[in-house]
């Protein structure tokens, strides 16, 4: 399972929006300014360190913020879980549950202590661990050895199509995401339970 906009929302705008009042920067001007980089990308497949991403980032926008509070600002982007505890919970006790993310030490570090239902997944398979960043096939294939059957075996959702269709290249069985209510109508399709 995906883990931004599947198991818990974010919006990257909240996180632009907070740090304006740190930089001298507009919203559309941090996120155009971080885009027209790689340091995401770099921080996401683990090439970068969380303290020298900051100071890049620093750098980049002239921030006025220090580490510790960047990562309140950084960490600021999630919000609500999508998916009901109840039903990861429940599928937990029938299989072996597997986190697939494009995420980076800090968000992920943060979420795993603001978000319990984390503790329903018994692997995961991150990128910047992993090296590889959806949808490059190193973090599905990860993502199946953890899983520890074959991958035709495996259901996997995600909200971008183009993931959903890497992970079908694989053989993996994948849909896309679009509501709780939704993936609960393509797991009984599938006579996958949880309840």
């Amino acid at each position: 399972m995906d883990l931004g906009k599947v198991l818990i929302d974010f919006d990257f705008s909240a996180g632009y929006r907070a740090l304006e009042e740190h930089c001298p920067y507009p919203a559309a001007e941090i996120r155009r300014r971080i885009v027209a980089t790689d340091l995401a990308a770099q921080f996401e497949t683990g090439l970068i360190e969380p303290r020298d991403f900051y100071a890049q980032l620093r750098a980049l926008l002239e921030l006025t913020v220090d580490y510790d509070r960047f990562c309140v600002i950084w960490n600021s982007i999630f919000s609500n879980v999508l998916v009901p505890e109840s039903m990861v919970e429940g599928l937990s006790h029938r299989y072996r549950l597997v986190v697939v993310s494009n995420t980076n030490a800090i968000h992920f570090e943060m979420v795993r202590q603001r978000y319990p239902v984390l503790r329903h997944f018994h692997h995961l398979a991150l990128s910047h661990e992993v090296k590889a960043m959806k949808p490059r096939p190193e973090i599905f294939l990860e993502a199946v050895r953890l899983a520890g059957c074959p991958a035709g075996e495996c259901f996997y959702t995600d909200d971008i199509p183009a993931y959903t269709e890497a992970a079908r290249k694989l053989g993996i069985d994948a849909v896309t995401f679009e509501s709780a209510a939704q993936l609960s109508t393509e797991m009984r399709r599938r006579g996958i339970a949880w309840e």
